[in-house]
């Protein structure tokens, strides 16, 4: 990519660091050809609940450079591991209370919520975001923590973990803020600890992760699943090195049992020894975290010196990612309890928009993902940039994030093959409450020298349109056209309104297209001012064209507001337009 693309593309600029720090740690071999060793990248999500669209960054950002690696015909794999071998926390809100016995318990060993098709909780959320995935043309490796560590593919790990035990807990020690043997804070803290961020980053494996249990037996970096309750209540009493013989008792049930550490495959790292080991087993080379790891004994932080001064390896490079707000969350996700899931997005917007909400911002920069009428201005903006992209007007960084949201290195994303403006589409499906034929009807209306000859040509905008005011516009903002006359307000008309009437409906048969009724609309009242219909409109213009429109609006669907007007006319009909305007 050229040098001046690289200057203002994120992507493209971490894809050179990736590339330059797989280079450094292999010399002459990335870059050298079909048998380069590939360039690993990295995400995790915990299927522990709904999966949000603040994790999809998690997701998105290794996709994103991995696919410019790609591009640049670099052998590339983005591994993404579910930690669905994590403990279960809590039961989130909706849920029966009585799934609370499970809590301890691996995730895959939970009961899927009621109702579900899935084997257990975690295959349950992992469905959800598999799914949307695919849609987002995203391809990874996936790797499940429970067969890794039920498998014993981490055997030699866990035991030179347990070997270096001593050095791990020196590490961990420099950060925690409360004495081992006392569990008092320490006098000097590396730094205060802040709750509310303890409290978000639960579940994240940030730094109110429990990084092992230190008693009269010394610290432990590994934690048995009981084989009694299949819970993580334990502790380890006993550990020998030389026989790998691992004593330990549960809290939760009392069960107490010694088992070779060399062949039980009933347990795990703790997480902040967990995540080191594993970017050395698969030689992660970049891999973003979120903002909770920011702080000083985060399991990032802990974790690059854990990584080199017991594994032997290097931490990924990778950038703290930022938060991901909501714009108008709605019924749809408030029913749930929590925030919108990427399955949720891809129901009102195309998958292309939503690539391009993460390609377009840094990953340390903030934003918000549109349920509101906002979604309505983020197409027009969208489509917008497309115009500017098909006829090379688009600056560099625009385009290089608009090429990342339409496709990948294997090829373009399904797009609507007519993409009307979205609101249009939002408009007409009000209006019809998503009837076909009359759909149908009013898009084909839209322009009569290239008219809409079926619905196919507008899908799947049109079909998330339809999603969005079905699920996201409340009733009383829905459009409903009257039924009838309003006899009393067209019977107080002054004959200025009257003459205005007139004037519509005299060129509703010469202007019934939407460029043309847009001309007709706004130029009534320049026409009554004895003014062009192509005059620039005055501040005295603009107020008698707001009450031009309120009247409009009032006598079509008994409001002073609603949809755009050309779409409203060409959605009502020239029939049903002169029936309720009087003419």
């Amino acid at each position: 990519m050229a040098q001046q693309s690289t200057e203002t593309d994120w992507v493209s600029r971490f894809a050179d660091e990736v590339i330059a720090e797989a280079e450094r740690r292999a010399p002459g071999k990335v870059t050298s050809g079909a048998s380069a060793p590939e360039v690993v990248v990295a995400s995790g999500l915990s299927p522990s609940g709904p999966i949000h669209l603040g994790n999809l960054r998690e997701v998105m950002t290794p996709h994103l450079v991995a696919d410019e690696i790609r591009r640049r015909g670099i052998p590339c794999t983005h591994i993404l591991s579910w930690d669905d071998y994590d403990r279960f926390r809590k039961v989130p809100a909706g849920i029966d209370p009585s799934w609370e016995e499970h809590i301890g318990k691996p995730l895959t060993a939970v009961p899927a919520p009621p109702g579900s098709a899935y084997p257990n909780w975690a295959e349950h959320f992992k469905a959800a975001m598999e799914e949307a995935l695919a849609e987002l043309g995203i391809e990874y490796r996936g790797i499940s923590q429970t067969a890794q560590y039920t498998s014993g593919a981490y055997r030699e790990q866990i035991l030179h973990a347990m070997r270096h035990r001593k050095e791990i807990d020196a590490v961990l020690d420099r950060y925690r803020t409360k004495d081992k043997a006392t569990g008092k804070p320490k006098k000097q803290q590396q730094k205060p600890v802040d709750e509310a961020e303890l409290e978000a980053a639960e579940g994240s494996g940030a730094a109110s992760e429990d990084d092992g249990s230190a008693g009269g037996a010394g610290y432990f970096p590994y934690k048995p699943y009981c084989t009694a309750c299949n819970k993580d209540f334990t502790k380890v009493i006993g550990y020998d090195d030389a026989t790998t013989e691992l004593t330990y008792e549960c809290v939760a049930c009392a069960h107490s049992e010694t088992v070779a550490l060399s062949e039980f495959d009933h347990g795990k790292l703790v997480w902040k020894v967990d995540w080191p080991m594993r970017w050395a087993y698969e030689g992660v080379v970049f891999e973003p975290s979120g903002v909770d790891h920011s702080s000083p004994g985060s399991s990032f932080v802990v974790g690059g010196q854990i990584v080199r001064e017991v594994f032997g390896a290097e931490q990924p490079i990778g950038p703290m990612y930022a938060f991901v707000g909501i714009s108008g969350m709605a019924k749809m996700s408030s029913s749930k309890g929590g925030v919108p899931t990427p399955g949720d997005a891809l129901k009102i917007m195309e998958a292309p928009l939503l690539r391009w909400l993460y390609a377009r911002r840094k990953p340390n920069q903030s934003f918000k993902i549109a349920f509101d009428q906002e979604i309505q201005r983020l197409y027009d903006e969208w489509d917008k940039l497309a115009a500017k992209v098909a006829d090379g007007t688009a600056q560099p960084a625009d385009a290089a994030a608009y090429a990342r949201a339409v496709g990948t290195a294997a090829g373009e994303l399904p797009r609507t093959p007519r993409p009307l403006p979205y609101r249009t589409l939002a408009s007409v499906v009000d209006i019809t409450a998503g009837h076909d034929e009359q759909t149908l009807r009013i898009l084909s209306e839209l322009d009569p020298e290239k008219p809409v000859t079926s619905l196919d040509e507008t899908r799947p905008r049109l079909d998330k349109a339809e999603h969005w005011i079905t699920t996201q516009v409340p009733a009383d903002q829905r459009t409903v056209v009257r039924a009838e006359p309003d006899a009393e307000l067209l019977a107080s008309l002054d004959e200025q309104s009257r003459g205005a009437l007139r004037l519509l409906l005299d060129g509703l048969d010469d202007h019934w297209s939407l460029d043309g009724l847009t001309t007709l609309v706004y130029g009534v009242p320049k026409i009554q001012a004895g003014l062009s219909p192509e005059a620039k409109p005055t501040p005295e213009l603009k107020v008698a064209q707001r009450a031009f429109f309120a009247l409009l609006y009032n006598l079509l669907v008994g409001r002073d507001t609603g949809p755009r007007l050309p779409t409203l006319l060409l959605a009502v009909g020239a029939d049903r337009v002169r029936t309720l305007l009087g003419g």
